[in-house]
């Protein structure tokens, strides 16, 4: 019963003070111990005993005496006191390492004085094993609870972000986060590691027993979650404003490298970037594979396992990671362990095409493979053959990682939804990039990449946008590499390049007179289709797998700014001889005669949506035959067209010869050929590497935010405030 009572007390000390106009003296300490009596109340408790609306009221109406309550604990005369939200974080760090509280006690007796508090090492005090801490204190249920509603809290002072518009030119920082993340909290380093090895140590199957989830409820699960957000925001650097803080040291004794020279002033980041240990890069990819792969296994044994929800917050871990971190990227690289990131990346690629509500998911999963195929050893460890068998709504082939991608990329094309055009770019460059190191293509695969090409090389879809045509350079240039680099294991793909070489006839003779301009544009507005889904053997879908479906109606998303387009993400690399890479500089025409940038570049780019819709084709856009001649004259074609002179007269000698349509034989006549010294010289591979940029940083700012916004709903922390940095939409 007393606890009702002392409920309907502090209710009415809220309407008191809601419906007051006059200030209350700061004094008057009998109205303001109403505030601190001892209820204990829950959050939940006091979202329902306090509406945001009457706060507002306060804040609006009499903000003297908002003022009081919130420095009703002391310090009002002192006036070289911090500010308020400074002594808050402190306060907030202070209690996520309080004896009795958050941590474990190791003294007999409790600590009673503050100064014990403060004088603690709270470095003794990490929550959990993994980097730089090696022992892994006793779960204590009470304690998770407590860290987690503080998490909460700074999560919500750290939210100041989700009030301000984007601009593209804010690197602004977050003066909340750079004051946490500063020198001034001393538990900055334990918080870093408690935080980054609390997730990667979780193991949501219940130590290891199948279905353990059913019987236990699982209470880390909120905190692990809680850490991951509040780690990406505080991770939240745009590093190609500031000086790169990755950089090559010498390895010292410690879990962070001190070699280097020192990063940003962002501790956090700084951290991040100096873990250089080979145990902890393990413990770190290990932990984010495993929670990465945990919505697959519900696939092989449905409610095996408790199903995480929180693996976007994970996949932009993972990318700040490998890009404030380029040891630990260059460590995932290293072997195989990285297929265990891509095939949980791909499943969640091929689950969300449909769904409108979950575009964010679709980008981070491309720019991190983006990122990845930047490097040579991506392309390696795609040879891996592919045996696991999760259900994926794909067609069922037998072979590579690199197939897996492939069929991945193509259904994303074909049967996504529109709003995916603007990744088609970043799916092509990833394939160049890793192209020139596969060794065998399977035939599913190799027929995937030509219908592709057929799709994108007809005349309405090359016509109707000022960009289309870059997506069967992109293509043409897959096939040139694999021709020319590996073109021994590949003779699926010949064989299928042979058989459609009418595509690559019709683009050698792409008609750029004005009538037939404009007969495809008209064709074009009767048929407003992506791409003809036609042509491509469908094939039967992997036993077990569920269609992709689109989005509940109803579904809330939040708004993402538009990325930048594929130059702006990328640059240029040539690789060497010996297998280095050299920077190529970018087109003359593109920088200015004196040098400087052009004045409102970045938000030009910024707004510049890629591939206008069919509505821009009746107004602004009509190709000129020029501009076709000026892009048709550079299509790579010598290669292919060299290579269908050598080997389809003897394809059809061998088919007139032993009256085939056998295709066995032909491909075994293909396997044992060779075109060395009947090819043009190879040219050089180029690689297409991610750059770090402000655009891709406010990109990330506002998918961040708009997950953490959608996940946090008990209690709904930021429902119905004026957020500014995204719209709040529904499906």
């Amino acid at each position: 019963m007393g606890s009702t009572d002392s409920k309907l007390n502090f209710r009415k000390a809220v309407i008191q003070l809601t419906t007051k106009t006059q200030p209350v003296e700061a004094t008057d300490d009998a109205f303001w111990d109403q505030f601190w009596a001892d209820t204990a109340t829950s959050v939940q408790d006091v979202f329902a005993l306090v509406p945001a609306a009457e706060i507002r009221a306060v804040r609006e109406e009499s903000p003297s005496n908002l003022a009081t309550l919130c420095y009703k604990q002391g310090e009002e005369d002192d006036e070289h006191a911090r500010p308020l939200a400074e002594s808050l974080l402190l306060a907030i760090a202070d209690l996520l390492f309080c004896p009795d509280f958050t941590v474990q006690s190791h003294r007999r007796s409790t600590v009673d004085s503050a100064e014990d508090v403060h004088s603690l090492d709270s470095c003794e005090y990490i929550w959990e094993a993994g980097v730089g801490f090696a022992h892994s204190p006793q779960p204590n249920y009470i304690h998770d609870m407590n860290r987690m509603e503080l998490l909460k809290l700074l999560l919500t002072c750290f939210s100041e972000a989700m009030y301000l518009p984007p601009a593209p030119e804010s690197g602004s920082t977050n003066p909340w986060v750079q004051f946490f993340c500063s020198t001034e909290n001393r538990h900055a380093l334990p918080l870093f590691t408690s935080l980054l090895n609390t997730v990667c140590a979780y193991d949501p199957v219940g130590y290891g027993i199948p279905y353990n989830h059913l019987l236990f409820s699982d209470y880390r699960e909120p905190l692990v979650e809680e850490a991951a957000q509040v780690l990406i925001v505080t991770l939240d650097h745009d590093s190609a404003s500031s000086a790169s803080p990755t950089v090559d040291g010498t390895t010292t004794g410690t879990a962070m490298d001190d070699a280097d020279p020192p990063g940003p002033e962002n501790l956090f980041v700084n951290y991040l970037s100096r873990i250089h240990r080979e145990e902890d890069f393990q413990f770190i990819l290990k932990g984010i594979a495993r929670l990465l792969s945990n919505p697959l296994l519900q696939t092989y044994l449905p409610n095996s396992t408790k199903k995480i929800q929180f693996h976007q917050e994970l996949l932009v871990l993972f990318w700040k990671l490998c890009d404030f971190n380029k040891k630990f990227l260059f460590f995932v690289l290293k072997s195989s362990d990285v297929l265990d990131i891509l095939v949980p990346i791909l499943f969640f690629l091929n689950d969300a095409r449909a769904d409108q509500s979950r575009v964010g998911l679709m980008h981070i999963g491309v720019f991190i493979l983006l990122l990845l195929s930047g490097e040579r050893n991506f392309g390696v460890r795609l040879n891996k053959p592919y045996s696991i068998r999760v259900p994926m709504d794909i067609p069922v082939f037998t072979g590579t990682h690199a197939d897996l991608l492939i069929v991945v990329f193509h259904k994303i094309i074909t049967s996504g939804h529109q709003r995916l055009q603007p990744l088609f770019d970043c799916l092509l460059t990833i394939v160049v990039n890793v192209s020139p190191y596969l060794k065998s293509l399977s035939m599913v695969t190799a027929n995937k990449l030509l219908h592709l090409l057929e799709a994108f090389s007809t005349t309405w879809f090359l016509f109707s946008a000022a960009q289309n045509h870059h997506l069967v350079f992109f293509l043409l240039e897959v096939f040139n590499n694999i021709i020319q680099y590996q073109f021994d294991g590949n003779s699926n793909l010949v064989y299928a390049i042979i058989r459609k070489r009418s595509i690559f006839h019709q683009l050698a003779n792409l008609p750029t007179d004005p009538p037939t301009i404009h007969k495809a544009l008209q064709r074009r507005r009767r048929t407003p289709e992506p791409l003809s889904r036609t042509g491509s053997q469908e094939g039967t879908s992997m036993e077990g797998s569920r269609p992709a479906a689109p989005a509940e109606p109803g579904t809330l998303k939040t708004s993402l700014v538009a990325t930048p387009g594929i130059d702006k993400l990328t640059e240029k690399s040539q690789v060497s001889e010996d297998g280095t890479l050299r920077s190529l500089e970018p087109e003359p025409q593109q920088s200015l005669e004196d040098g400087s940038p052009a004045k409102g570049e970045p938000s030009q780019a910024w707004r510049e949506q890629r591939r206008p819709s069919t509505s821009s084709v009746s107004g602004q856009w009509s190709p000129a035959p020029e501009w076709v001649l000026s892009w048709k004259s550079k299509l790579p074609l010598q290669t292919i067209m060299r290579l269908l002179q050598v080997l389809v007269p003897q394809v059809e000698k061998i088919c007139i010869d032993k009256g085939l349509t056998d295709e066995s034989e032909i491909l075994r006549f293909l396997q044992h050929g060779t075109l060395v010294g009947l090819l043009p010289v190879p040219h050089p591979i180029l690689i297409r590497k991610y750059q770090a940029n402000s655009g891709t940083a406010m990109w990330f700012r506002t998918y961040m935010w708009g997950v953490i916004y959608l996940r946090n709903v008990d209690p709904p922390v930021w429902y119905d405030t004026d957020v500014k940095l995204f719209e709040i939409q529904r499906v």
